[in-house]
């Protein structure tokens, strides 16, 4: 089986959490790193690092984060054996369900268009330039690199598929040491009360969880006092107090457990402890935003709407509908 040199990657990150005055985490993480790539690693590591090291070396490579498109040019012409190879190693990396990404002229259009997510969220944040943040179920870190283009100082993102690592590897091969991360790992892998980012982000993770309020009180326990919270999550229209739990699958997805309403939304951040939270975004999901693309070739929305009636999922119930909420940590 192929190694993957883990240590060059996360070495950097290990070490700013040492100097962070963060060694339990580092501590942590580094046995949590040894267990999924030396002691346990995933059947499909060797086609990744396959994929990964069919990317070309290329030079002279800019970035524009602040694109809709994730984009890395080069100051060159690639010749067109590194266009070949450059997009069968992109494409040994599908689905690509994160993005977009557009990779010195090949535009991977992914299962979501996460632009328009940050389009929605952007404009209610606080500043981000110079702010530490982490991105909890960040995919293949779309949104960490469009944090990096706002100005953040530094951004960790966690997730444990192991293949978002790997797109997530794609981009910042080319860019270097740059202060962005992705860690494969779930948020309850992480220590209590780390009390290290000035902002938090939990985009599309709240209804994965057997219990909210307990994820409410993690995100609270990452953050510094004073720090933001931005959330994100499926909601249903309903007085305080309501919520939506699905009998099985909402979708056709199994891990959906409580789907509030807006109002009862705000009252779990306030017994959670957070102030001052607000609701600054609620929008239907359409097909257009999410669907399937000659990237991500599965299955996508159009597929788990009721085809009669796609204001309502297969099953019967409100089709998606997402709030994003911003509070603050007194």
């Amino acid at each position: 089986m192929a190694s993957f040199d883990w240590q060059t990657h996360f070495n950097p990150v290990l070490d700013y959490l040492r100097q962070a005055g963060r060694e339990q985490w580092a501590g942590l993480l580094r046995q949590q790193l040894i267990q999924k790539f030396e002691e346990r690693p995933h059947g499909d590591l060797p086609r990744w690092l396959g994929a990964l090291d069919q990317l070309p070396a290329i030079t002279g490579v800019e970035a524009d984060l602040n694109a809709s498109a994730v984009t890395l040019n080069t100051t060159r012409d690639l010749p067109e054996k590194d266009r070949t190879e450059l997009e069968a190693g992109l494409r040994g990396l599908m689905p690509w369900r994160k993005g977009p990404f557009d990779f010195f002229g090949t535009h991977i259009d992914t299962e979501w268009r996460s632009d328009w997510k940050w389009d929605r969220v952007a404009p209610h944040l606080a500043n981000l330039a110079g702010r530490t943040i982490l991105d909890v179920g960040c995919g293949s870190g779309y949104h960490c690199w469009r944090m990096a283009g706002a100005g953040a100082a530094r951004v960790i993102g966690i997730d444990p598929g192991l293949l978002f690592l790997f797109q997530f590897l794609a981009v910042k091969g080319y860019l270097g040491e740059v202060p962005v991360d992705l860690l494969p790992v779930r948020m309850e892998d992480l220590p209590d009360q780390l009390e290290l980012f000035d902002t938090t982000f939990s985009m599309g993770v709240l209804y994965h969880r057997r219990s909210p309020l307990d994820h409410l009180l993690e995100l609270k326990g990452t953050l510094r006092r004073g720090g933001e919270l931005v959330l994100e999550t499926l909601v249903v229209d309903g007085p305080e107090g309501y919520s939506l739990m699905p009998e099985d699958r909402y979708g056709q997805m199994r891990n959906v457990w409580f789907l509030p309403s807006c109002p009862t939304l705000l009252r779990w951040l306030d017994r959670t402890g957070f102030r001052n939270a607000r609701v600054v975004d609620v929008s239907d999901t359409s097909t257009d935003e999410q669907r399937s693309t000659d990237w991500m070739r599965f299955n996508s929305l159009k597929d788990f709407l009721d085809p009669h009636d796609p204001s309502k999922t297969i099953e019967g119930y409100p089709g998606p509908k997402r709030a994003t909420i911003i509070a603050e940590k007194p």
